[in-house]
Parts: C-alpha cells; structure tokens; sequence
C-alpha cells in the first residue's frame, strides 16, 4: 500500500469504493448531472482520507463552487496541458474558522501580501488539515499559529457549515490552475466577547497583516458584491463608508487602521492582478453563517 504523505480528497458515488480525486476534475461536476455549481454531500475524515459521498437531499451539507471555477470549463486539451507535478498534487484539504463571538462578530484576517496564493485577500483563519488530524483540532491549530488565540475544544462549540471548492487562480482568465483544494468552513462559537479575544490576538506577521470583527450588517454589505457578476453596487443604508481594522506590524504589533468598505466589497477581478478584497468562498461562508443566525445550519 502506497504511503499517505498528506490528506487527499476522495470521492464515492453510488456507494462505489472511495478513489482519490484527480486534480483536474471538478469536484463539485462530480456529485451534479448538470452545471449546478451547489450540491449537497456526506463528508468524512477516515484512516488520512477526507471522502465525500452522495446523498439524498436535505440529508448532506452543501457543497459549492464558484460560477466562474476553472475546472467547470476546462478542455480536455487544457487539461492534459497542465504540468504532471501539478496534476500529481491531487485535491487538497483546508478548514476554515469562522469564529463567533459571545456578541455575535466573526473574525476575518488579511492574508499578507508576500503570500504566494490569495495574498492580500480577507478570509478566516485556516490553513492544510495535517496527517492524524481531527478537523476540529486543525482548525483550532490553524487559528492559534495565524492569530495566537488559543482555544481548546472545550472552550468552544463546534458547527459544520459547508464545504468550498476553491482553485488558484480563481478563473480560467487568469491562468491555468495551480492548487485545487476542498475547504471546510467551520463556526467555532466562544462564550468570549470580541473585545475579549481582541485583547489575545498575537498574529503571526508572515501570514496575517491585518484583523477585523465584522457583525451582520456588515456582512450583508459584504456578501452583496457577488463575485462573477457586473454592474454598480447598491448602495446601503446605514452604514459608515469606513471601518476600523487591526494592522500587523512585521513584528507581530498591532495598531487601529482606517480601511474603506468599499474594500471589502470589492469583486474579484477577470483579469490582472488581484485587489484587496474577501475571497469568493469566505462569501459563501458568511451567507451560510447569516442563515445560521437565522436559526437555520447543520450540526456536526
């Protein structure tokens, strides 16, 4: 038997055996007979294999790709085209921690701008679920080496949000795929204030260069900017047109920033160099906390 060096995406349909995904499949188009970019699926982390399988639905937890996915749209001939030490990564396995405060704020973190993938891109503290790992203990790992909090599984409930299928660069216009990965996004509840977990926030400068707590309102303004679609934005009502984030100095220091909304609603562009904004998955994520809030989610 071959030796598991990293967790891999497998996927089993029609109770057939698990197989490892390929790199340049979509692995949403696997569970959906047409071009629907959501579907509903059974997930599991068993023996360093994170499966997932069909189900009936209403029974699964969602799981979505963007309408722009470059693996929607790849040729055969593009396909083959991309380098065999790319396609031999496979399909990785991220957690994402969507942290709810006893006041009801998330905590989202800019991913620094000398970072490879995503830089300068808001999204939740996450990060590769380790070998042996549960994904709740990746999580909880991922959220103290990027921001040094530091919570133990019984300090917080945990809740299953959906899964996101994310690829890098986000759109065929933008280049040919480099990294393919599942992302679990997990709600992490704490009895915490998030002037509380404020306080012990020590981010790590190499991979966060700024914090912010955003509230629902926030939130709806920010999930409005759909990625993938045109046009002028809606202005809302009630709204400051700036926020207030935390900058991280290349020490680890951190000091209170003027940053406009405008920002973080932002879309992601077709073409060119990526802009300072929330990553397309971390609005999917939001909606389903939204809906979580509105008494609707799915335990795990």
């Amino acid at each position: 038997m071959e030796k598991v060096t990293k967790i891999l995406v497998h996927l089993s349909k029609n109770n057939v055996a698990p197989q490892c995904a390929r790199f340049v499949q979509s692995i949403t188009g696997h569970f959906t007979e047409t071009l629907d970019d959501e579907v509903e699926v059974k997930c599991s982390l068993e023996n360093n294999r994170f499966i997932l399988c069909d189900c009936e639905k209403g029974r699964g937890i969602p799981l979505k790709r963007a309408t722009f996915c470059p693996f929607k749209y790849l040729s055969v001939a593009e396909a083959a085209a991309i380098p065999l030490d790319v396609q031999s990564r496979g399909v990785d396995v991220g957690v994402a921690i969507l942290l709810q405060s006893a006041n009801q704020k998330v905590l989202l973190t800019r991913r620094a701008a000398s970072l490879r993938i995503f830089p300068n891109v808001w999204v939740p503290p996450g990060g590769h679920v380790e070998l042996d790992e549960r994904l709740l203990d990746a999580g909880l790992r991922e959220l103290r080496e990027e921001t040094g909090l530091k919570l133990d599984p019984g300090d917080v409930s945990a809740q299953l949000l959906g899964l996101w299928e994310s690829v890098f660069p986000p759109m065929l216009s933008r280049g040919m795929p480099q990294r393919h990965h599942v992302v679990t996004y997990m709600l992490l509840n704490t009895s915490l204030t998030h002037q509380q977990l404020q306080a012990s926030l020590h981010p790590k400068p190499a991979e966060v260069s700024g914090c912010l707590w955003v509230d629902a309102s926030l939130v709806k303004a920010i999930v409005s900017a759909v990625d993938g679609e045109e046009g002028s934005l809606t202005p809302l009502e009630g709204l400051a047109p700036t926020i207030s984030v935390s900058e991280v100095s290349p020490e680890g220091g951190l000091s209170e920033s003027i940053l406009p909304l405008s920002v973080l609603c932002n879309r992601a562009p077709n073409s060119g160099e990526d802009v300072e904004r929330v990553s397309t998955g971390t609005k999917y994520a939001l909606e389903l906390w939204l809906k979580n809030l509105e008494g609707q989610g799915t335990r795990c």
